[in-house]
């Protein structure tokens, strides 16, 4: 199997780059925090010192790092992967960021002839461990074909959607709806609450109909339990939305209801609870209805 190389090992990285050596791959490793490094290390990745070094050595190199500003600073930046890369390496970034700065970087890494796909995902740290995550891509088929058996180690689900920054144009409309969908449960399932009706009742007989969505059945669930363990943390899909209603304002399509649900994260931001799980959504509506939603039994 091929060496990859793979900068960034918070709570998505770690488990991607266990599938990988999983499924047979060394993997030579690099993120500025050490826990994470010293984790993969011991489950049989190579640390080294710096992105430039795991460019020097892999033809194949991964990003996975939280925003905009820590892409550039990984593959453009000091010690980043433009300078250890040779010509005809493929960089993947499979973080979740503006898709204009996927087009920047993409842009920088040509004047190199180092080739470039943004590949971000879908599917929390849950579907990071059992490696079945959605992988959006964007970039040249070509190379979207030579990173696909890598890709298809971390995720059950590679689409090539276009050319750069289209797999994070993808990922922005999907943490639309995501964000969307979470919302509209909590109105239903607090409204239900109130009304005096079961919400779990509810949940149960709304699923199986037009209703039903996966995000209801993994987050109503949540809901219920009133269980705020982030598989996906508010404060990360406020950063995806900021890049949605950025990129929205530069193409020239409002997002009215992606900017409610914004102000609406904001709100349980200050509140504190940054750090939530997204599908604490539903404590904003309870603290404007005065309820609370649980379990019955």
């Amino acid at each position: 199997m091929g060496k990859v190389g793979f900068i960034g090992l918070g709570i998505m990285g770690k488990p991607m780059v266990k599938n990988l050596l999983k499924a047979g791959h060394e993997v030579v490793v690099y993120d500025i925090i050490p826990a994470g490094v010293q984790e993969v290390a011991a489950a049989g990745a190579r640390a080294v010192s710096s992105s430039k070094a795991v460019a020097e050595q892999c033809s194949l190199i991964i990003t996975m790092v939280p925003n905009s500003p820590h892409v550039k600073a990984a593959i453009l930046g000091p010690n980043g992967v433009l300078e250890g890369a040779k010509a005809g390496s493929l960089v993947v970034d499979m973080s979740s960021i503006d898709p204009t700065v996927s087009k920047e970087v993409g842009a920088e890494l040509a004047k190199k002839s180092i080739r470039f796909v943004d590949a971000p995902v879908s599917g929390g740290e849950p579907k990071a461990v059992d490696g079945t995550l959605s992988i959006m891509c964007g970039g040249k088929k070509a190379d979207f074909d030579e990173a696909f058996p890598i890709l298809k180690c971390m995720g059950a689900s590679v689409v090539l959607c276009g050319e750069i920054g289209a797999g994070n144009v993808t990922k922005l409309a999907n943490q639309i709806i995501v964000a969307l969908n979470i919302a509209a449960m909590s109105e239903a399932l607090v409204l239900a609450n109130k009304a005096g009706v079961d919400p779990e009742l509810v949940f149960e007989a709304i699923k199986g109909g037009l209703a039903g969505s996966t995000v209801l059945n993994a987050k109503a669930p949540m809901a219920l339990a009133r269980n705020i363990k982030p598989g996906f943390r508010i404060n990360l899909h406020i950063k995806d939305l900021a890049n949605a209603l950025d990129c929205g304002h530069a193409v020239g399509v409002p997002l009215p209801l992606t900017s409610q649900v914004m102000e609406i994260m904001q709100a349980l931001k200050v509140d504190g609870m940054g750090d939530a799980d997204h599908s604490a959504i539903i404590r904003y509506y309870e603290q404007l209805a005065h309820t609370e939603v649980k379990k019955k039994g």
